[in-house]
């Protein structure tokens, strides 16, 4: 299988998310050879937890990047802060958040934050296929 790939810009809304998740859906749905449910299952969560950061602490607006590898699937979001992630003790109580980040990381094969010259960060995870 050679490499297959596709970006996807999306708006600022919580809509995007949903649309984000249907993205990668179409995305996976496409590869020859099929995806495992469960490995594409994971994919779509991780998209999720990935868009919900960029949206939330990004600056509200991203670019979703999936590329299918022969033994992986990577996954890469763009938005314009230069903030990186960060672990943190996730709110039980108070609803703010917290569990995003450390869910693709146990999720992920390998995560990487890179700053983009131009402004703003690719925040990466390279999921089994």
């Amino acid at each position: 299988m050679d490499t297959m790939s596709v970006n996807v810009a999306t708006l600022r809304s919580a809509t995007s998310v949903a649309g984000a998740r249907e993205s990668a859906r179409d995305f996976l749905d496409g590869l020859v050879p099929a995806i495992a449910a469960e490995a594409a299952d994971t994919v779509v969560l991780v998209v999720s937890g990935l868009v919900t950061n960029a949206l939330r602490h990004g600056g509200g607006t991203y670019t979703l990047s999936l590329t299918a590898h022969p033994d992986s699937i990577e996954a890469a979001v763009h938005d314009r802060s230069p903030q990186a992630p960060r672990m943190r003790t996730p709110d039980l109580n108070d609803g703010t958040g917290g569990f995003g980040w450390p869910m693709v990381n146990r999720l992920a094969r390998a995560t990487a934050v890179t700053r983009q010259a131009a402004g703003g960060k690719t925040v990466s995870a390279l999921l089994a296929r």
